[in-house]
């Protein structure tokens, strides 16, 4: 007697079990269903550890996986939008006033003066726009890799000091106080030495163009054991906004007004050409201050 009293007790229980397992597969399937149907905050609950669970599991990360796809594109297809957007803008801008000028220049009554006057701006408004197609010519050559690396030992530290010098008449000329702190020793790595100064330049003349006026701009470089750090600090002049990851996209800028002169494609450059180098370069804001960070590995 007792014996079956302990066997019914057995099967109560494992019919009890079995029968919570199917609510809670049923529960798995309605979860599945709704996801299919697009409700992507649905979280399947994950219980047991059976091969329900797991089920439940793979559900939930094909969602998130999927979630996360779609956010994706929906920001591609954002980023697409301003970029024809900021486009347009920058090479209109210089294109309208050039045709404005020409048009002024027909006018037959201008003095020798004025004519100088309109030629010179024509000339500004000219190197403006090819600066701009060349940049944007630049940023699609990286962003297909079809960029030519010429590789060798070179000291970056002098590559730096030599940046700073063929831009010391712009650096002069502006209210900022640059504090740079470069070693005297020589700091050898394995990389192209040109496009490497075409990264300082850019982040260099970043600085001068988003700085707040009197302010001073910090640029280190940093020997480490296993690589070198190239840091600039500087006080931005507007708002910052936004996501640090996005001013590296092409024709991005942290200034949305667009009143400084530039392509949006400085930031982008340099990093792409950095990662072309198996670098990284990063971007931290703390208030008003925007700090670019490059790391170089040592070979």
């Amino acid at each position: 007697m007792l014996c079956f009293m302990y066997i019914v007790a057995y099967i109560s229980f494992v019919s009890l079990f079995v029968y919570k397992r199917a609510l809670y597969f049923n529960d798995v399937v309605k979860g599945s269903n709704s996801i299919a149907e697009g409700n992507f905050d649905l979280v399947i609950e994950e219980k047991g550890n059976d091969a329900i669970k797991v089920l439940a599991h793979n559900f939930n990360n094909i969602k998130n996986g999927y979630k996360a796809s779609m956010a994706e594109q929906i920001k591609s297809e954002r980023l697409k939008t301003e970029l024809i957007t900021n486009v347009s803008h920058d090479l209109k801008t210089p294109l309208t006033s050039i045709i404005n000028y020409v048009d002024l220049l027909k006018n037959q009554d201008l003095s020798e003066e004025e004519k100088d006057s309109y030629i010179e701006i024509l000339d500004r408004k000219s190197q403006r726009l090819k600066v701009l197609i060349d940049d944007l010519f630049e940023a699609s050559k990286m962003s297909s890799g079809a960029v030519e690396l010429e590789r060798e030992q070179v000291d970056i530290a002098a590559i730096l000091r030599q940046t700073l010098g063929e831009l010391d008449e712009k650096i002069n000329k502006s209210s900022l106080v640059f504090r740079a702190n470069i070693p005297a020793e020589k700091i050898y790595l394995y990389l192209d030495g040109k496009k490497t100064w075409r990264v300082f330049e850019n982040l260099i003349n970043n600085a001068l163009k988003y700085s707040q006026p009197n302010t001073r701009v910090y640029i280190d470089l940093l020997d480490r054991e296993s690589s070198v750090l190239f840091i600039i600090k500087n006080v931005a002049n507007y708002e910052m906004d936004f996501d640090p990851e996005e001013i590296f996209e092409r024709f991005k800028r942290g200034d949305k007004s667009r009143n400084t002169e530039g392509s949006g494609l400085g930031l982008a450059i340099a990093r792409s050409i950095v990662e072309l180098q198996q670098g990284k370069m990063n971007i931290e804001i703390d208030g008003d201050l925007f700090k670019v960070i490059v790391e170089f590995k040592k070979m």
